[in-house]
């Protein structure tokens, strides 16, 4: 058994997996559940974190070099931390369309906006879950229902941070705290893609303006020197 087969066998089944994860918890937290519910909620939510952390080590046992597939891989160790990322992975089947862009930087920037606005979904949602789920029914607490803590992780994700609700509770404010370091990157990513596509359309129809490239020039060169050694052997 290879790590590459282990994946094929896997992949679809944990996506499975990370479905039933982010159901089950937005069930658990929308819902306010209790007694019997609320334990077999937290047993479903435990075991997909049990099914992601053997997925894991096998796949790294299975890893040559390992070293190497560690570094590589730090994606698949968050995706034990929070399962809900798995979906993430879905987005590659909107990825396949961006082979029919004009230019490889238009399909990469297609690319990117497919996964950066699929990874600022999961963000929001499951922060919203996270926050209230830490926020609910402390003293103090702002954050009591699942429309705020939408607002709240959407305006955070953002950076904007208007202040009408923000978490009390030491959790809380772990989650605040990863929740803008993930949207400094996520919009930073956006922005930057959206700039570029901006000045690409700017350039369009410009050819003429731009400077030749060192290959262009190169290739420009060869022809030449193949045309005169042609000539140069007509002549002769």
């Amino acid at each position: 058994m290879t790590e590459e087969r282990w994946q094929r066998l896997t992949y679809w089944p944990l996506i499975g997996v990370s479905l039933l994860f982010i159901a089950v918890y937005s069930w658990e937290v929308i819902a306010n559940l209790h007694g019997e519910a609320r334990a077999i909620a937290r047993t479903v939510v435990f075991i997909t974190w049990v099914i992601f952390a053997i997925d894991y080590a096998v796949r790294f046992l299975l890893a040559s070099p390992r070293g190497k597939w560690f570094t590589h891989h730090i994606f698949d160790l968050l995706i034990v931390v929070l399962p809900a990322l798995k979906p993430l992975r879905l987005l590659r089947v909107f990825t396949v369309f961006t082979v029919l862009q004009r230019t490889v930087g238009s399909a990469l920037r297609s690319r990117i906006a497919i996964y950066g606005t699929g990874t600022a979904i999961v963000l929001i949602w499951v922060s919203s879950l996270a926050v209230l789920d830490a926020e609910r029914g402390h003293p103090g607490a702002n954050i009591e229902n699942f429309g705020d803590a939408i607002w709240w992780a959407f305006v955070t994700l953002t950076t904007v941070g208007y202040g009408d609700f923000y978490p009390v509770t030491g959790w809380g404010r772990a989650i605040a705290v990863g929740l803008m370091v993930s949207g400094v990157a996520v919009v930073g990513i956006v922005t930057a893609t959206l700039a570029s596509w901006v000045i690409e359309k700017a350039a369009e129809g410009r050819d003429d303006d731009e400077p030749a490239t060192r290959k262009q020039m190169r290739e420009l060169t060869d022809e030449v020197t193949q045309i005169k050694t042609t000539l140069g052997t007509g002549g002769s």
